[in-house]
């Protein structure tokens, strides 16, 4: 399937350097990817989507529309807040 000399091409083109055995090592491992792939091709994606129902959901209530608390009143302990919402720090 992916033999010592593709691998030697594939190498060359990247730059990369292996001595004998990591060439081998490598060789088996690019022939184990390829091998993986080729069982992820035969997946049959066109079928339809596996789903669960949902589990322990019962009987849920109806949503009722009611009166919710003031933007205000929900924000005035806020260490720091602007336009009614809070301010968080950013993460990045």
């Amino acid at each position: 399937m992916f033999n010592a000399e593709m691998t030697r091409h594939l190498a060359e083109l990247s730059k990369i350097a292996f001595t004998d055995s990591e060439l081998e090592k490598m060789t088996a491992d690019m022939t184990d990817i390829i091998k993986l792939m080729d069982k992820v091709r035969e997946f049959d994606s066109c079928s339809e989507p596996y789903t669960l129902p949902p589990v322990g959901c019962g009987k849920l209530r109806e949503d009722k529309r009611g009166e919710s608390y003031p933007a205000e009143e929900i924000t005035k302990n806020a260490a720091v807040s602007k336009n009614n919402s809070f301010v968080v720090p950013k993460v990045v």
